[in-house]
């Protein structure tokens, strides 16, 4: 720790030195401006701006790197915040190389093929954080990450839905913007300060989008189990459908709880219907499993049903932190509904 007297200068203006060693490691001289961030707990903080975004730039040096390579560079650096990716070749680009940046380019939000030539290729980012509500986007995602849950559940009935591979695109898009400004935000107080959201909401927030991402896993992998399944049973269609719905809930009130910051009641209450969900789970497992006609398939769709709940259950917990940071600890545990969901699912195996 450096400790500096502060002095004034002309009307009265307080001013304090830099430590010279800090300036340089920053490219500070006199003239260059630096942007105070003021903090509730009193703490003033100092940081030098990007200029030219040029912390934000990342050069790749292109010679026989496989095309996943480059996927997985690209990937990394817009996760990391970077504005500008500039792939440059030592000869020029293969065709695999070239298709592979461009169709990358195309699944991520806000983000461009600003220079093409046989031997460079520059991405950058267009997207102003300014512009960019996280909350928002957690809804949306949360929105495609169920509705591609409702139709992969609803196939078990026979209702063919939409294909759900471009929600799953889109989901994938959704969670990665999320995952980069939540980066840049750890990095920049200028990009906390754009987002209109501190810290620990954002780390909600980026939490939240995780858990609804391997939520349309889920429903991608139910999805995939369903097509191959012949005509199930229909007392384990009803079950599995019923619970389906139970999941989906406890997922979108979860949401609900960080999004819209409630208190800590209606988290614990998401949590009791998450447990509900495990228990009712349990007693269809036994059924189906004990079942002469029960298919290992079935076995596979409740897992991914439970898995989906089991991921609510995270986001409320979340939501649960937010509310005891915030003090929101008063309001009464939300009463649970009279008759266990278990008790039903009992009976309707029985």
């Amino acid at each position: 720790m450096d400790s500096r007297k502060i002095q004034t200068v002309g009307g009265g203006t307080y001013t304090v030195s830099l430590p010279k060693s800090w300036a340089r490691e920053q490219s500070l001289e006199a003239g260059s401006v630096v942007d105070l961030h003021t903090h509730v707990d009193g703490v003033l903080v100092v940081e030098a701006r990007e200029i030219d975004d040029e912390a934000g730039r990342v050069e790749v040096a292109v010679e026989d790197q496989r095309p996943v390579h480059l996927e997985q560079t690209l990937r990394a650096a817009y996760a990391a915040g970077a504005s500008t990716v500039r792939f440059e070749a030592a000869g020029e680009f293969t065709d695999a190389q070239s298709r592979r940046i461009q169709s990358v380019t195309r699944t991520m939000t806000g983000v461009t093929i600003d220079e093409r030539t046989a031997t460079q290729i520059t991405v950058q980012s267009l997207v102003d954080a300014a512009e960019v509500s996280i909350p928002q986007s957690v809804r949306q995602l949360s929105f495609v990450a169920l509705s591609m849950h409702r139709d992969a559940t609803a196939a078990l009935a026979g209702d063919g839905g939409p294909d759900i591979a471009d929600r799953d695109d889109q989901s994938d898009r959704l969670a990665a913007m999320v995952d980069r400004h939540f980066g840049r935000a750890l990095a920049r107080l200028d990009e906390v300060d754009a987002l209109g959201q501190r810290r620990p909401e954002l780390l909600d927030c980026w939490r939240t989008a995780c858990e609804l991402e391997r939520v349309a896993d889920h429903a991608e992998r139910i999805a995939t189990t369903v097509a191959a399944l012949d005509a199930p049973p229909a007392e384990s269609v009803d079950a599995l459908t019923d619970l389906a719905q139970q999941a989906r809930t406890v997922v979108e009130d979860a949401v609900g709880v960080v999004v819209d910051q409630t208190a800590a009641g209606a988290a614990r209450d998401v949590l009791d219907r998450r447990d509900d969900v495990r228990e009712r789970a349990t007693v269809i497992e036994r059924r189906l499993v004990d079942g002469a006609d029960g298919d290992y398939r079935l076995v596979r769709v409740l897992d991914s049903l439970r898995r989906t709940a089991e991921h609510g259950g995270n986001i409320a917990e979340a939501g649960l932190r937010g509310a005891v940071r915030r003090g929101e600890l008063r309001d009464p545990v939300h009463s649970r509904r009279e008759g266990s969901t278990v008790d039903a699912a009992s009976d309707a195996g029985s």
